[in-house]
């Protein structure tokens, strides 16, 4: 995607009108992920790729009408269509595109996007990429049409353009800030008014970020579970431990690295090198004092969005103890999930990385870990412990 975006960035501070394809969703063996993009200009010059060579020229074609009479059009390749060899899309899956027509008037904040993306920071860039009639009479737009290639740009604590309706555009934000958050691009789908239903307005959040880091020290049964569900939730994974006998990639498939060192030692070069961040999440759960009380010494005293370790009650007093003595400070100290994870009961390494991923998930959206039955309001808005019901 990053050359088709600079591609479209220079065209468009030129002046220029574009068509830029990107893949919005995919299934099976689809050969690029969401967010790939091709991007066609008036001179016939193709930037990027949607397929790995297997739709482009089909698409090509597809874009330049799109460019020249400019309405959108949302184009689904797969080996169950009648012309899917035609097109040459032949590898067993399915892929759709999205084929818009991209100008300065049309889309202004593709400079503040820009600018984002070369400074590092998150955005997130919501189209409406297909706007249906609805189930009933009059839940949507005379126009349906009207809405595709709509957009909304998430820029830090900006949220620039609109959707066409406030309640969509406040539902889509907040989705797509959790997308953001978990660095992933994705679909959603929205009645016109923004009602949470299959039917009305399918959006494309595009997100611009690196995938946030979830460090788990100690390499244990608990660690491979842990490692699998941050895996899911989107996180970028990696387990480190200074035994090279327990610390091995056959161990921990799912992890994006296995690191073999002393985990204060790791944790300290990655912070030198600035490979860590405030979205990042600290797991330690090696039980051994000589391991985790440096290591969470140096957590505890940056800003991380995550810091848990795993014991029993009695191992936690000690390690307290530990800890003050080793110049960690009470505020400080009030930052550590430990025993780490949420009350669910749990017994298995797989449960109890549940735990530990509601306790994350709760932590970074200000929820309360309480059954939403016994709250009021939004259920997706923040501050969800300031909701409770009203006994009565």
């Amino acid at each position: 995607m990053r050359d088709a975006f600079d591609e479209l960035h220079r065209r468009w501070r030129a002046g220029e009108a574009v068509a830029l394809a990107t893949v919005v969703a995919t299934w099976r063996s689809a050969p690029q992920p969401p967010g790939a993009a091709m991007l066609v200009t008036a001179d016939g010059a193709v930037t990027g790729s949607v397929s790995g060579g297997c739709v482009e020229a089909d698409l090509y074609e597809r874009a330049r009408e799109v460019l020249a009479g400019g309405t959108p059009e949302l184009i689904r390749y797969g080996v169950s269509d009648d012309d899917a060899f035609a097109v040459g899309l032949t590898c067993g899956g399915v892929l759709e595109v999205f084929v818009e027509r991209i100008e300065p008037i049309g889309f202004p904040q593709l400079g503040t996007v820009a600018g984002a993306r070369r400074s590092g920071a998150p955005t997130a860039v919501v189209t409406c990429v297909g706007a249906d009639a609805g189930d009933e009479p009059g839940t949507a737009p005379a126009d349906p049409a009207g809405r595709l290639g709509r957009r909304l740009v998430l820029a830090g604590e900006r949220v620039l353009g609109s959707l066409g309706s406030e309640r969509l555009d406040a539902a889509a934000a907040a989705d797509a800030l959790g997308l953001l958050t978990a660095g992933r691009s994705g679909m959603l789908r929205y009645g016109y008014d923004g009602q949470r239903r299959g039917s009305g307005v399918s959006l494309f959040v595009a997100a611009y970020t690196t995938p946030p880091r979830m460090i788990v020290f100690g390499a244990i049964d608990f660690a491979a579970a842990v490692t699998r569900i941050g895996a899911f939730l989107g996180y970028r994974v990696t387990v480190c431990d200074a035994r090279s006998v327990f610390a091995t990639a056959r161990r921990f498939p799912e992890a994006d690295e296995v690191v073999v060192d002393w985990p204060h030692r790791y944790l300290q070069a990655e912070l030198d090198a600035g490979r860590i961040d405030g979205r990042t999440a600290i797991c330690v759960l090696t039980h051994d004092p000589k391991y985790d009380v440096p290591v969470l010494a140096l957590a505890l005293r940056r800003p991380m969005a995550y810091v848990g370790a795993m014991g029993s009650r009695r191992t936690h007093d000690e390690r307290r103890k530990r800890l003050r003595e080793a110049g960690v400070t009470v505020e400080q100290l009030a930052r550590l999930a430990s025993p780490i994870g949420l009350d669910l009961g749990g017994r298995t390494p797989e449960e109890t990385a549940v735990s530990v991923a509601a306790q994350i998930v709760a932590d970074r959206w200000r929820g309360s870990g309480r059954p939403l039955a016994e709250l009021a309001g939004p259920i997706h808005g923040p501050g969800q412990a300031d909701r409770a019901v009203a006994a009565g």
